[in-house]
Order: C-alpha cells, then sequence, then structure tokens
C-alpha cells in the first residue's frame, strides 16, 4: 500500500473510530477487542493506530507480563478479569488469555493438564462474557516465516526496538511448526460462533493495519457510519474457516 493512499484511508477511518467511541460511551457498550498472532506479525502497530485518537479514559490496552505467583495457583482466567471492560469502555488485548494455547503450549510453559482444562473452559468463559452484553472480536495476525525473519532482524539492528526483544522471539523461527500446530488446533477448538477467529494476513502492514480497522467498525452499528468506507480487503481479513488455508491468508 503507498504512503500517500495509506495516510488518507488511516485519518477517515480514525475518525469514525472516534464516531464509534462516542457511541460507546453514550450506550455504556463493553468492547473487549483480541490481538494475538505470530511474534513480528505487527500486533503492536495495529493496536496503536485503532487507539492513537480515542480518549484514553474510555480505551485501554492490556499486555499482561510474566505470571506472578499468585497468578501461577489461581484460577487461569482471573487474571484477566479485572482487565475487562465495564459499561463505555474499549479494551484491546495485546495477547490474552489465549497465551495458553500459544506461546505457554508450544514452550513448555504450562502442563497437558493445564492446556487441556484451558480448551475446555474457555468457551463458556466467553460465552458468559457475551451473554451479559460484552462485544468481542479475536484477531489473530499471520506472516509469513521469511517476513518473520526479517523483522526479527530487524529489531535487533534497531535501536529504537530493543524493547521488543525477548527470549521468546529469539526461538520463533525455530519453533515455527510447533506454533502452527498450535495456532491450528486453537482455531479449530475456539472458533466459537459467538466468539469466532478472524485472520488477518499481515505481511503487508499498512494493508493489515487499514483492513482490520475497516473490517472491526463494518462489524459495528453507530450513528453516521461511513459503510462505503469500511469495504474491507477479503484477500486480508477472514473469518476463519478451512478456505483460509486454500486463499493463502493462513502462512503454512
Amino acid at each position: 500500500m503507498k504512503s500517500g493512499s495509506y495516510k488518507e484511508q488511516l485519518y477517515r477511518l480514525q475518525v469514525e473510530l472516534v464516531k464509534f467511541q462516542k457511541h460507546v460511551i453514550g450506550n455504556d457498550l463493553q468492547v473487549c477487542v483480541i490481538f494475538e498472532g505470530r511474534d513480528a506479525a505487527g500486533k503492536d502497530g495495529t493496536i496503536k493506530r485503532f487507539t492513537e485518537h480515542l480518549s484514553p479514559r474510555e480505551a485501554r490496552t492490556v499486555a499482561l507480563g510474566k505470571p506472578s505467583d499468585r497468578d501461577e495457583h489461581a484460577w487461569y482466567f482471573q487474571r484477566y478479569v479485572p482487565h475487562l471492560p465495564t459499561g463505555g469502555e474499549i479494551v484491546f488485548f495485546n495477547r490474552s488469555w489465549y497465551n495458553r494455547a500459544g506461546v505457554e503450549k508450544v514452550m513448555g510453559f504450562c502442563t497437558k493438564k493445564q492446556y487441556r482444562l484451558f480448551m475446555d473452559e474457555v468457551g463458556s468463559f466467553e460465552q458468559m462474557l457475551t451473554h451479559s452484553g460484552m462485544l468481542i472480536f479475536k484477531y489473530y495476525l499471520d506472516i509469513s516465516k521469511r517476513e518473520q525473519k526479517v523483522r526479527l532482524e530487524a529489531r535487533k539492528n534497531d535501536p529504537l526496538k530493543q524493547w521488543k526483544l525477548s527470549p521468546i522471539d529469539a526461538k520463533a523461527q525455530a519453533h515455527w511448526e510447533d506454533y502452527s500446530k498450535a495456532r491450528d488446533r486453537m482455531f479449530e477448538k475456539t472458533s466459537f460462533v459467538y466468539t469466532p477467529w478472524y485472520v488477518v494476513r499481515a505481511d503487508d502492514k499498512k494493508k493489515a493495519r487499514i483492513n482490520v480497522i475497516k473490517h472491526f467498525l463494518s462489524e459495528m452499528d453507530y450513528p453516521d457510519k461511513d459503510e462505503k468506507l469500511l469495504e474491507y480487503a477479503h484477500d486480508c481479513v477472514c473469518l476463519y474457516d478451512p478456505v483460509c488455508y486454500e486463499r493463502g491468508i493462513i502462512a503454512t
């Protein structure tokens, strides 16, 4: 995507996001947006474009660190519950409870029993939240193995991105296949009717950011919505279905 077109579309979409936030505040809505994905897939940058011009009092980003000793001995979802949105709020999770289905599963940070229990319980947890009226959107940003390698190498050489480097990143390429298998099982078992997964092909960062925002807003009802602006690229954002593999949206 060319820079001029990107900037123009982003500005217009951020105006739409402000309209949507006014609707959320005025109607006491609870909105939860989850971003998962490959290491270096662009979660940070995408969330930044969502929140850049939103009121920070009613829009929060949650990016939890390593679990504490107390967290390790609590019900798994208990750690996330205090961060869920209340009325009038939009909360963006930069990784979420799905850590257990991805990083923890692949890197051995949870037991097989803990993993199975999570997979059994997550549907009931999300159904309970949606039944209470919460709006939940789950996006998985996917990139090719080659693109991930390029981005991870760039982080090593950019002094402004040193904070993004972690021991987990260093093992991302070596565990590529393991992460793919964990991702595929997560999609298969946790893409529920009430909280489906949306897969985003994110090799082109700008295209991914624009189309995630378009897709998100296209699913919402709010006053003065610019429907034409929100027509998104279906080769970039896909409701999870096995056909996403055939269309090359999910990296193999």
